[in-house]
């Protein structure tokens, strides 16, 4: 998620968790240029392709199911609308077409899918103000890489907290930092950009800032846990917290005048307060939605490694996660005043194991939900479109997918 904003109006379903209820079909205008629209009872993440003999699109939803059954829409381009459920708790919808079209896809007022479908050989209109989440790329189009923001907490005169035989928090965040870092980058489709490499102090916003400088996709704060219960131990991940969203919220919308501050590539300069605090809330919302998730998936990685401090990822007001569109998680990686994890934070063999958890946790919430224009992104759309035409090659394979059993 490049941006929050951009990812709502996107709708990747890593901001909108809720199944989205797929109502209404409707079909207008003619044979050159057909438009069809689906109610929906909120955002939900979607990809289409096309296929041929004979010539369909397939619209895959993320989160959605249909009510009521059944879909008898046509007319112009639209033959005939079938669905059926797909995937975990998907829905594919299928337009059985008159010929080959080219499709455009895009919400509108936020509660209608609208797919407007150009005949071969008419001119597509402009392009639709806001693009699928995942569009379809040719064939060997390279995508962008996914930019993980890793923060090493502390550092310079902040030296952290203190552990046994003068082991100091802002060494271990840098180790454990860097060998994310590291694994990060040979990770095919995902960049690492550390905020601090060497030792050396930054303020917190300016860790933040260097995120989104970055055009980070998340944003990962490593530090160690201290307690004076010498016995307290085990690892905790934090995520914001709603109060924490809140006074953020009213920081941003006091410097709405600044340029500089942008949701998603949008100005809150010229949006009227109102606005501004709705896309605002919209945004943080989603953040917090999806540093949630992502961060229960590094902590059950986590929790291999041994007991964990708090199983569920907790929320709090850190400084660190309150950038409004890029999902933020903040990992204590154990008790550097404990003295059985503070051995184990300073030995390599377990940092080894620290950073490996917390990349098998970000890989797999990426897996499921690839950031608009990356390759990974862009590797699922061919994926999803190579099945769909491996389908297409036995009419009845394909029907007992979309066809038999489904709506009509």
């Amino acid at each position: 998620m490049k941006r929050v904003v951009a990812a709502l109006l996107l709708c990747p379903s890593l901001c909108f968790a809720a199944t989205a209820e797929v109502s209404d079909a409707r079909v207008s205008g003619n044979a050159r240029h057909t438009e069809v629209s689906f109610q929906i009872s909120n955002p939900a993440e979607h990809s289409l392709f096309t296929l041929g003999s004979p010539d369909r699109i397939v619209i895959d939803l993320n989160h959605a199911r249909q009510q009521p059954a059944g879909f008898t829409a046509r007319g112009g381009l639209v033959e005939r609308i079938r669905s059926a459920p797909h995937g975990k708790d998907g829905l594919r919808i299928v337009l059985d077409l008159a010929g080959k079209a080219t499709p455009r896809s895009y919400l509108r007022n936020g509660d209608e899918l609208v797919v407007d479908l150009y005949a071969s050989g008419q001119a597509a209109a402009s392009e639709s103000p806001v693009k699928t989440a995942r569009t379809p790329a040719p064939p060997g189009k390279p995508g962008r890489d996914i930019v993980v923001a890793v923060d090493a907490g502390h550092g310079g005169m902040d030296s952290g907290a203190r552990g046994a035989h003068h082991l100091l928090e802002k060494t271990i965040t840098l180790q454990i930092a860097r060998k994310l870092a590291a694994r990060i980058n040979r990770q095919p489709g995902f960049k690492a950009v550390l905020t601090r490499d060497g030792d050396y102090y930054l303020k917190l916003r300016q860790r933040i800032d260097r995120a989104r400088a970055a055009h980070a996709d998340i944003f990962i704060s490593i530090h160690c846990d201290a307690s004076r219960a010498h016995d307290a131990d085990g690892a905790t991940v934090y995520a914001l917290s709603q109060h924490g969203a809140t006074s953020e919220h009213a920081r941003w919308l006091a410097d709405q005048e600044n340029d500089a501050d942008l949701i998603g590539g949008v100005s809150l300069s010229d949006k009227t307060n109102m606005l501004a605090s709705v896309l605002l809330d919209l945004s943080q919302t989603a953040t917090i939605s999806a540093s949630l998730d992502v961060g229960g998936r590094v902590a059950q990685d986590l929790s291999r490694l041994g007991p964990m401090h708090r199983d569920d990822v907790q929320q709090a007001a850190f400084v660190v996660l309150k950038s409004p569109d890029i999902p933020s998680i903040l990992v204590e990686t154990g008790y550097i005043t404990n003295s059985h994890e503070s051995r184990q934070l300073a030995s390599n063999a377990y940092q080894d194991k620290v950073a490996n958890a917390i990349l098998r946790g970000v890989v797999n919430y990426f897996d499921q939900y690839p950031p608009p224009g990356t390759e990974l992104a862009l590797t699922k759309v061919r994926h999803d479109r190579a099945q769909g035409e491996a389908y297409a090659t036995d009419d009845t394979r394909y029907d007992s997918l979309a066809g038999n059993g489904a709506s009509r």
